[in-house]
């Protein structure tokens, strides 16, 4: 297959930021969009993902270093900056050092303050095209029947409260300030048991990479 380069990825004429942008404003949820880190940057993960930028993925991968939603609840990988645990390249096993060990099959895409992750199937469950949720209260993935620009909308304008209505407890918006870049709650006892919840269990911070062993641990 023929390797595109950066300046044929980016697409002048149908460059898709304009689109995301208006999405985002004209959506209710709040959100803050991560500069990149540099520019060679943007030009690597845009190189490494081999998207175009006239696709919600790519103007993202090349526009951002990721956008954080909802007081930081649910980060969407960029090309990676500040507040961001890595990269869609470094989550990919596109670049190296990878931020945790690669999945087949699956483009993880963003990850969320329980410890869940949001994947974009590529052949894991037969190419749909449609964005996977790993959820800690299940420990599978269980498919949001979204693609990334349907998923890009719901981020913006969805109820995230009614979606992660079990896993939220009164004052989690100020309890995120808790959180570093690279750490996401632990529930104890955990979301997937009978007892666990939102409400019922004590949350303490732990490293993302330990959170995303749950995930390679049912591979």
């Amino acid at each position: 297959m023929h390797t595109l380069t950066v300046d044929e990825l980016v697409d002048q004429d149908n460059h898709a930021w304009e689109e995301v942008r208006n999405i985002l404003q004209e959506g209710n949820n709040p959100y803050c969009i991560v500069s990149a880190k540099s520019e060679s940057a943007r030009r690597d993960a845009l190189y490494r993902l081999q998207v175009s930028t006239k696709s919600y993925l790519g103007t993202v991968a090349y526009e951002t270093g990721g956008i954080i939603f909802d007081h930081g609840w649910i980060t969407l990988l960029g090309a990676g900056g500040p507040e961001i645990y890595g990269s869609l390249a470094s989550w990919n096993g596109l670049q190296e050092p990878a931020s945790v060990p690669a999945l087949g099959g699956m483009l993880i895409v963003a990850y969320d303050a329980a410890g869940g992750f949001f994947g974009l199937d590529t052949g894991k469950f037969g190419r749909s095209g449609h964005i996977y949720y790993f959820a800690p209260d299940a420990l599978e993935w269980e498919s949001t029947e979204l693609a990334y620009s349907g998923f890009l909308s719901w981020l913006a304008e969805g109820d995230l409260g009614l979606f992660y209505q079990t896993f939220r407890w009164i004052g989690w918006q100020s309890d995120m300030e808790q959180l570093q870049p690279g750490e996401v709650f632990a529930y104890y006892p955990p979301l997937w048991t009978q007892e666990g919840g939102g409400e019922t269990s004590h949350k303490s911070p732990i490293a993302i990479t330990e959170a995303w062993q749950a995930v390679t641990d049912r591979e």
